[in-house]
């Protein structure tokens, strides 16, 4: 591959990443959205936005340390990827949730930005997983669950 076409790729991933493209970013999902809304649940859904965002951190967590780490083990599925329902969240819990996804993605674009990082082929302690493949996983996966909080905000009537 031609550097030219890698940094092409890595930027499109990180842009997708950070700004979600078509779908609403991270931040605008969040953005200001009361504190006493954060760990409402509305009838007939099961989580809270705390819930899914904690969802996203503990997830994106999980694959940016299997993609850096060959001695990590993850999280019990289902159990330990969701956190527990709560009646609140205090302002330092929801920073640390957002700091530390930012802060994981920061260590997985850095490994995208890495020119010795093979983004197409399967990590040696994997079963076929690439690079490539996590960076779409991260997008895919944290877009479905920011969906789900604007479904919430909505519903809360806390969205524009």
């Amino acid at each position: 591959m031609q550097a030219n076409e890698r940094k092409t790729i890595v930027s499109e991933l990180i842009t997708l990443i950070e700004t979600g493209n078509a779908h609403v970013s991270l931040d605008e999902t969040i953005n200001d959205i009361p504190a006493d809304f954060r760990t409402v649940i509305p009838e007939n859904l099961p989580y809270s936005i705390w819930q899914l965002l904690e969802h996203i951190r503990i997830t994106q967590w999980d694959i940016v340390e299997f993609c850096l780490s060959p001695d990590h083990k993850s999280p019990k599925w289902p159990d330990e990827y969701w956190p527990e329902k709560t009646d609140s969240i205090s302002d330092e819990k929801w920073e640390e949730t957002l700091e530390q996804i930012k802060k994981d993605r920061n260590r997985f674009f850095d490994l995208l930005n890495n020119d010795k990082t093979d983004l197409y082929s399967p990590l040696p302690h994997g079963d076929g997983q690439n690079i490539f493949r996590e960076a779409l996983l991260i997008a895919d996966h944290t877009s479905y669950h920011l969906g789900e909080i604007l479904v919430l905000r909505r519903l809360l009537k806390c969205w524009k």
